[in-house]
């Protein structure tokens, strides 16, 4: 089932999406964006910021759905870096708060991937650590 998306929705998503444009097909290395290490996840962080359903459903049910995975593992996504550019965004610290108000995840499959790769292997039962490498692997460093 196809949604529509409203023209407001669209219009503050378009330049986000242009900024993760930006970044596909480039290497990271050739210093389109600036990675940083990926950060410590803060103690007692929680999804209460990632953005509910009704804000992002004009994106489609697979949004959804990948917002509500990391609802589900806050202390996983706080821990990643995003590699699509959104640590050159204000207020950047981690994938996680690419789900928060101002966050690109909602048009970007970098963001949208990384949070896909975490959710699978977090519910494996595997550490950040192991998690971090595999996003390192499939996404850039």
């Amino acid at each position: 089932m196809k949604s529509r998306i409203d023209r407001r929705a669209f219009v503050r998503a378009l330049p986000l999406s242009a900024l993760a444009a930006l970044s596909l097909g480039r290497p990271l290395s050739a210093g389109v964006f600036a990675v940083r290490a990926h950060p410590d996840p803060r103690p007692g962080i929680d999804g209460s910021d990632v953005l509910p359903a009704e804000a992002v459903s004009a994106f489609g049910e697979d949004v959804v759905t990948i917002y509500d995975m990391v609802r589900e593992i806050p202390e996983i996504a706080d821990g990643i870096e995003c590699y699509c550019g959104c640590a050159a965004m204000p207020n950047y610290r981690s994938l996680l708060t690419c789900y928060h108000q101002g966050g690109m995840a909602m048009g970007c499959r970098i963001c949208q991937g990384e949070a896909k790769l975490a959710y699978g292997r977090a519910k494996e039962g595997q550490s950040l650590e192991r998690i971090r490498r595999a996003i390192d692997a499939r996404f850039g460093r």
